[in-house]
C-alpha cells in the first residue's frame, strides 16, 4: 500500500468533521497535559505510549482513525498508527499535525488553546 493511503490533510479532516461525518474519531496522541492544553475539539486523548492490544479493546474496528501529533516534526502520530494498524483498526495520519490544524484556521479547545506552543517543550 502506498502511504497516501493512510495520510488525509488538514482540508479534508476540516470538510469531514463540519458535514459531521461519522465514520471517523480523531485521537490526539500527544501527552495528557499537551491535549488539555490544546486540542481538536473533536479528538480524544490517546497518548501514543499507551496503546496496546488490552487499552484499544473499546476501539470500534468500523470507524476510520485519524491520528495527530505536534505537527510535521514529531513522528508520533506515526508511531501511533503503526501501532493501530498492526493491532488491525483503519488509520490515517493528520499531515503536519496540530500545528498545521491551527495554520489553517482549524479550531482548537483546551486551557490555552489559542495560546498553547506549537510545539512540544522539554519544559513547562
Amino acid at each position: 500500500m502506498k502511504k497516501l493511503s493512510f495520510e488525509t490533510d488538514v482540508a479534508d479532516l476540516l470538510i469531514d468533521l463540519k458535514k459531521g461525518y461519522k465514520g471517523i474519531t480523531v485521537i490526539d496522541v500527544r501527552d495528557v497535559l499537551a491535549y488539555q492544553e490544546c486540542h481538536i475539539p473533536q479528538a480524544i486523548s490517546f497518548p501514543g505510549n499507551t496503546i496496546s492490544e488490552k487499552t484499544v479493546e473499546k476501539l470500534s474496528k468500523d470507524q476510520v482513525f485519524v491520528v495527530y501529533c505536534w505537527g510535521p516534526a514529531c513522528n508520533g502520530a506515526t508511531r501511533a498508527c503503526a501501532k493501530l494498524s498492526k493491532l488491525g483498526f483503519k488509520v490515517k495520519e493528520l499531515i503536519g499535525g496540530l500545528e498545521y490544524w491551527r495554520k489553517e484556521g482549524g479550531e482548537v479547545s483546551g486551557t490555552l488553546a489559542e495560546n498553547a506552543p506549537m510545539y512540544w517543550a522539554y519544559e513547562r
